[in-house]
């Protein structure tokens, strides 16, 4: 291998171990959504305590585009390289600190608190780091391998979801479920920060990026970056086509394909945290190659195409994908053998009570097929007998057999598979739109719109409408009528499926996708 393939190697190695990390430290949060939300937030309603959390998650995302600004800014004045170094040691220092934050029993409302200003310095930092290591790469790539090149920037969000799904899984199989639930779910967080150290000490030896250093030795640079970014009315438009021609579909997908994806085999097929997150990597595993394959593919074919494929597939297959998730785990499918000798009931007096008690009955179902399911169903009984006791919470957690379990790692690839068409070219793309003076802060804004806005609020937005659903199915239940929607578990997939769909129609019509320059 050359030297100058040997320095381009290290170049995309430093700069994707780094955005890797980053990635990291953003979604162990989204990964960790159910403990988190017991940890947070009050324990009375679990279901909103659930949405506060993908709230929080989402509000990280939401600010990203003011990161997107900020650091773009920077990066377009002072360097790539010194910017993506401030933000890898903001995001390390947040995660880190989200790890040390005391429980909602221990200090109330001021723990959510805490989390979101966090969550909030999280979002900024991710802001600045992606179009700064998107941006690096791009420039220093050659021009007909810019796609394969780039798109090893495009599988470090996806690996580092994969790594943090990894992390907790090692560390739930190193102590008990009750010790991880306690305490152990900070340590994915707090051993972050070795990760962090690493890479800062890695990128710190890397060199500037060699078309910005040419600009600002030639006095090429912007002076006033953010306002030939978005006060020319020429770039302008191309800033709000990259957003709603490319962005805005493929951050919908993006956010589908894997965080909805382990959202609805969690909370709505109710599958084993353990089992869910082994499907979830091993699709992932599977899945990320194809963003090196997708990425090299469009130095061939264009990058619209592909992209605008991704979307499509989505669009159209969204539905009867998650349709068959849903049908594969629902026991109401299988046949069940006797369970009478499984059920297990516990009695507790509660605290700071003499006859108010809590009953713990938990009943184990075998199925024929081999998938198991436990059901633990928590009563109250209160010492005021004019007083109902409360209504019974009713969890069910569904352990499925092998042949299951391998249907839906297919399944869930596919829904990746859509992700790394749509993303796996992006990078190049936008680094193609805009020129170098003002690259940075240009590919920044809508990227991150598109992604931390509309892809982000995703998963809150999918499970707040699911959710509606589910409760006029309910009253309508308790009033002797009929279900008013169909299939409500589905209906949260209305919102990406139409945001996909606009930026599709929008992609086709308007993206031309020919000119590669980044030359100025």
């Amino acid at each position: 291998m050359s030297e100058k393939k040997q320095n381009l190697g290290y170049i995309i190695g430093a700069s994707s171990v780094g955005t890797l990390i980053e990635w990291y430290d953003f979604y162990i949060f989204g990964s960790l959504a159910t403990v988190l939300a017991s940890k947070f937030f009050p324990t009375d309603n679990p279901t909103a305590g659930f949405l506060n959390t993908l709230a929080t998650f989402a509000a990280g995302f939401v600010v990203r585009p003011f990161g997107a600004l900020f650091f773009g800014r920077l990066g377009d004045l002072i360097g790539r390289k010194y910017t993506f170094m401030v933000t890898l040691m903001l995001m390390g220092g947040a995660t880190f600190a989200i790890g040390l934050i005391p429980s909602y029993e221990s200090i109330g409302a001021l723990a959510p608190i805490l989390v979101l200003i966090l969550r909030l310095l999280q979002g900024l930092a991710l802001g600045g780091e992606y179009g700064g290591a998107a941006t690096y790469v791009a420039e220093h790539s050659p021009v007909h391998q810019r796609g394969y090149w780039t798109s090893w920037i495009q599988t470090t969000a996806t690996v580092g979801l994969f790594v943090s799904l990894g992390v907790i899984m090692i560390t739930r199989t190193m102590m008990s479920k009750e010790s991880f639930d306690d305490w152990g779910w900070r340590l994915p967080f707090l051993v972050s920060i070795i990760m962090v150290f690493v890479s800062f000490l890695i990128r710190r030896n890397m060199s500037e990026s060699p078309l910005f250093a040419k600009a600002k030795a030639e006095g090429k640079i912007s002076a006033n970056p953010l306002k030939e970014s978005f006060g020319n009315r020429l770039n302008f438009k191309f800033v709000l086509l990259a957003l709603f021609g490319a962005t805005m579909g493929q951050g919908v997908v993006w956010y589908t394909g894997q965080f909805y994806a382990q959202s609805f085999l969690l909370k709505t097929c109710n599958l084993d945290d353990v089992q869910a997150n082994s499907i979830m990597m091993w699709a992932l595993l599977m899945g990320t190659p194809f963003f090196i394959i997708f990425g090299a593919l469009s130095d061939k074919i264009g990058r619209k195409g592909i992209m605008l494929a991704g979307m499509f597939l989505a669009v159209l297959l969204y539905r009867p994908i998650f349709e068959k998730i849903y049908q594969t785990a629902n026991v109401a499918n299988k046949v069940e053998v006797n369970t009478t000798d499984k059920t297990n009931v516990q009695v507790d007096l509660i605290a700071n009570s003499i006859a108010d008690s809590l009953v713990t009955t938990t009943t184990v179902h075998d199925y024929e097929d081999g998938t198991i399911m436990s059901e633990v169903m928590k009563t109250t009984n209160l010492a005021d007998k004019s007083v109902a006791s409360a209504k019974p919470d009713v969890k069910k957690t569904i352990t499925l057999n092998s042949k299951d379990k391998w249907t839906l790692v297919l399944l869930v690839f596919c829904l990746i598979l859509f992700v790394t068409m749509a993303y796996g070219p992006i990078a190049a793309f936008l680094v193609e739109m805009f020129p170098t003076k003002i690259r940075y802060s240009s590919m920044s804004l809508p990227y991150h719109i598109g992604n931390g806005v509309f892809g982000g609020l995703m998963p809150a937005i999918a499970t707040f409408l699911a959710t509606q659903a589910y409760e006029i199915n309910a009253k309508a239940q308790s009033m002797g009528e009929p279900m008013a929607i169909d299939k409500p578990y589905l209906q949260g997939l209305y919102y990406p499926i139409i945001i996909a769909g606009i930026s599709f129609i929008i992609g086709l019509i308007y993206i031309n996708g020919k000119d590669r320059n980044i030359h100025d």
